[in-house]
């Protein structure tokens, strides 16, 4: 019987791994664990004029923060503009690099199938900051090239980045465009798990297409979508603060201001520390929950796990 090693034991014979990993960790407790001090402002009326002594001298007011923020009208939009942006994001964001993954499963052109997972995947690595201008310019209703062949077929132009009924779907579609390449990775290296000798069986039984399609490279894949999905769901508070700040602007606030950009604009515009402290801390909480639900799920479906 293997006996199991005392924590003293694999600290003395693995000491030069934990020394590489101090500076990591001494980072992490920096800029990661120490700012979350701040967390005692969401409770306090902060006067950032004093300074660190503002910690200690501010005055206490307990939940009215949170009270204040419950009670904002705009809240309660941002909330349903963060939920409904994310949750069509995580939709959209497994169906097409799965529509994708699977047409381009059966290229036979091996150049070809390695172009095309290049060209998908280059947006990904591109930053939200570039990616607005490029889309800025692609859908200008006076010179972008989508409002160019709108025209030309005699329609009107449309504002899609200035118009509250098109925003919503212009950030879920602009989001699958930079990051449907590395789901579809993750599908495409799922799909080549799959045993073939299942296909081949299958077309001695005289199953199509889609027959093989439904009950074979489905439930190959099951366990990656889910995982997919399940981890997408701890982050349905994160709409994509980098995206939507680049992109939206005070005329289209009530479809597409979430929840980041609204901690935002209170802090950094505003300067209303505390009631974007406590809106942070809000988020902060439900997210650390879904993530928690997220892993949990992804451990009993999809056999993933971290710990």
């Amino acid at each position: 019987m293997k006996q199991k090693k005392s924590l003293g034991t694999i600290m003395k014979s693995e000491w030069q791994l934990h020394v590489m990993l101090l500076p990591a960790i001494i980072l992490l407790i920096i800029f990661a664990y120490l700012p979350m001090v701040g967390i005692v402002i969401s409770f306090q009326d902060f006067v950032p004029s004093g300074g660190m002594k503002g910690f200690f001298t501010s005055q206490w007011v307990g939940l009215d923060n949170f009270r204040y923020v419950f009670g904002m009208k705009d809240f309660q939009q941002v909330l349903t503009n963060t939920l409904v942006i994310a949750i069509l994001k995580i939709i959209a964001g497994i169906a097409v690099p799965l529509v994708l993954a699977l047409m381009l499963n059966e290229v036979g052109n091996r150049a070809f199938k390695k172009a095309t997972q290049t060209i998908v995947y280059v947006p990904y690595f591109l930053s939200w900051v570039v990616l607005g201008g490029i889309l800025v310019d692609i859908l200008s209703p006076s010179s972008g090239i989508v409002n160019t062949l709108i025209t030309a077929l005699g329609h009107e132009p449309v504002y899609f980045l200035g118009n509250p009924n098109t925003i919503r779907g212009t950030l879920v579609v602009s989001e699958v465009w930079k990051g449907c390449g590395y789901n579809m990775v993750i599908f495409l290296a799922a799909l080549t798990g799959i045993d073939q000798s299942q296909y081949e069986a299958a077309k001695v039984d005289g199953a199509g297409y889609f027959k093989q399609m439904l009950y074979i490279t489905l439930p190959g894949i099951l366990p990656q979508i889910i995982l997919v999905a399940v981890l997408g769901l701890g982050n349905i508070l994160n709409a994509g603060f980098d995206q939507v700040f680049n992109l939206y602007s005070p005329i289209v606030y009530e479809k597409a201001d979430i929840i980041d950009t609204f901690v935002y604009r209170l802090g950094m515009l505003n300067l209303q520390y505390s009631v974007s402290t406590a809106v942070g801390l809000f988020k902060s909480v439900i997210s650390f929950i879904l993530i928690t639900i997220s892993f949990t799920l992804a451990k009993k479906y999809a056999n993933y796990q971290i710990f």
